[in-house]
């Protein structure tokens, strides 16, 4: 198996949003007495050890082993691994206050997932984790704690965000709405909440730094993880993919002068100063796709019809409507078992292919117009479908109004738990025991002070 160790980790941070990315499992290879255990920061009721602040930082190491030019002086590196660190004990034991937990059948099926994504067994997985000299034990407590993380992340924006019909009208209806998607990266240099003039003017100048860094031939990546005190700085800064109605339209339109490749100056935002790269961009096509028209009768097995009896009553309706020819509708309307479909004779409707689930799309993918399928099993229980007729259909204003709608829904998320999170920062009692690692121009404010 070729994968390492640095690629399993980096898969799983995909999957998390990126405040809670997984910095890494403990390694094992040290024995406890080797290891300098002293308190290095104090987060609330929790500590973050030395061993702790070592162990991720190796990860992060390891993550760029092939690219270590990339990095920082390891003085800052420590600095950025340690606010992570502090941002995702913080979030766990928010989570934590508010009942979150997270069960072994779930981490089960989380371990599962970054094995597939990985293209590996969970065994697999477990034994290059346990080769590399990590505990799994560690591997699956970190894969808890990003769910809890993600699930708080959900409870914070499900009652704060909504969005109305109005508002995607609006957003269409813009003049300045840009259809498309860009690739970005950012460098964020962040203001304290209640900044005075010389702590934006101290973020300003970093921001110029990095970015004299960036014009000087620095890597922008590389940059970002030196100067970025974002989440994402320990990934290059790496935005993704996204909807240019996803981002501010502050952003938007510094974008729409530039090139792929270009670097914005840095933009000041509402938490600080912002620079902005634009690595690809791509327009959106027309969305055309094939729907189904069909019908069907379920007959689902219960306590008192089991699974053959209720296959043999499916058999015999289908011969009843080939044989005999009896009306498909009738048939379905007197012994359909599906709620939303019997009294319409089994009528479905036009829809997606997939929309009524992988075991009706094959049977729907196999049949002509007008053709009867034999009685097939699903999860709900036995099937009898009737493919009507297939159209093409641009599906493209729909889509944009589910995108556009995504697109506010994120951006007030983001927004929305990004204010928490500063919240959550400014009120916590975070005490930094090293002097080296605690930064100058952004010391806390008195309840938090070291």
């Amino acid at each position: 198996m070729k994968q390492s160790i640095a690629l399993v980790l980096l898969a799983l941070a995909c999957i998390f949003p990126a405040h809670a990315q997984l910095l890494a499992p403990s390694p094992a290879t040290a024995p406890a007495s080797q290891r300098l255990d002293r308190i290095v920061a104090i987060a609330n009721d929790d500590v973050i050890l030395q061993s702790d602040l070592d162990d991720a930082v190796r990860s992060v190491q390891q993550q760029y082993a092939s690219h270590p030019e990339q990095l920082p002086p390891m003085n800052l590196l420590q600095k950025q691994v340690l606010d992570r660190l502090i941002l995702m004990r913080l979030q766990i034991q928010k989570a934590q206050d508010q009942g979150i937990h997270v069960s072994d059948a779930e981490v089960d099926q989380a371990v599962k997932n970054v094995a597939e994504q990985n293209k590996v067994t969970p065994e697999q997985l477990q034994a290059e984790i346990e080769r590399s000299g990590s505990s799994f034990a560690e591997f699956r407590k970190q894969l808890a704690d990003q769910i809890m993380v993600q699930r708080l992340h959900q409870s914070v924006v499900h009652d704060s965000v909504s969005v109305t019909d109005s508002e995607i009208d609006n957003l269409l209806k813009s003049p300045s709405y840009k259809s498309g998607e860009v690739h970005l990266a950012h460098i964020q240099i962040s203001t304290p909440g209640g900044a005075d003039a010389a702590a934006i003017q101290a973020s300003q100048a970093k921001a110029e730094q990095a970015l004299a860094a960036i014009k000087g031939g620095m890597d922008f990546n590389a940059a970002a993880i030196r100067y970025s005190d974002a989440p994402d700085a320990l990934d290059g800064g790496d935005l993704g993919w996204r909807r240019l109605d996803e981002i501010p339209s502050a952003f938007a339109d510094a974008i729409a002068s530039m090139k792929p490749g270009e670097v914005s100056p840095a933009l000041r935002g509402p938490t600080g100063f912002h620079i902005i790269k634009l690595i690809a961009e791509r327009q959106p096509k027309r969305q055309i796709v094939t729907e189904y028209h069909a019908r069907q009768i379920l007959i689902k097995p219960t306590e008192l019809v089991s699974s053959a009896q209720a296959e043999q009553k499916a058999k015999d309706l289908y011969t009843r409507i080939v044989d005999k020819h009896e009306d498909f509708a009738t048939l379905a309307k007197a012994n359909s078992n599906d709620d939303t479909t019997a009294n319409l004779g089994g009528d479905m409707g036009w829809f997606q292919q997939q929309a009524w689930g992988p075991a009706i799309a094959g049977v729907l993918g196999a049949l002509k117009d007008n053709e009867v399928s034999k009685p097939f099993q699903s999860d709900a229980g036995w099937h009898i479908v009737q493919r009507l007729g297939t159209r093409q259909s641009d599906l493209t204003d729909q889509i944009a109004r589910n995108e556009a709608r995504q697109a506010i829904g994120t951006r007030k998320s983001e927004q929305v738990y990004n204010d928490y999170l500063r919240d959550m920062r400014s009120n916590a009692y975070i005490k930094i025991l090293v002097p080296a690692l605690r930064d100058a121009g952004n010391q806390p404010a008195a309840g938090n002070s070291p």
